[in-house]
């Protein structure tokens, strides 16, 4: 990664945190029709916060699959993924947390899902 990408990237997540912290809320994305490969970082939220073992975590958007399985990361190195249709399933174990079996649209109604306009 080079010194201008790492601080593009340093700047964003700043930003992400920040608005986070604030209790700002971030725009929804207003296309939910569209596939996954038009627009894929566009069509699923850049961060999804869940309760996990009584804590509360903060699942970044980490990559697309070219079949529209986005993963989900956070700290502790735990992970979930979720497709624009289906439901949030938990990686690497049997555990969950609150987002396990919601949609995006669940996710979005109780407020666990934020998206990143530009």
């Amino acid at each position: 990664m080079t010194y201008a990408s790492r601080r593009w990237s340093n700047g964003l997540l700043k930003l992400v945190v920040a608005t986070v912290a604030a209790g700002a809320p971030l725009p929804l994305s207003q296309a939910t029709d569209v596939r996954a490969e038009d627009d894929p970082f566009g069509q699923f939220p850049l961060v999804i916060h869940c309760k996990y073992k009584d804590t509360y975590h903060a699942f970044y958007v980490s990559r697309i699959s070219q079949d529209g399985l986005a993963t989900y990361v956070a700290s502790d190195r735990i992970a979930g993924t979720i497709t624009l249709g289906g439901q949030a399933k938990a990686t690497g174990g049997e555990d969950g947390g609150s987002c396990v079996g919601k949609t995006l649209k669940e996710l979005r109604a109780s407020g666990q899902a934020r998206d990143l306009k530009q």
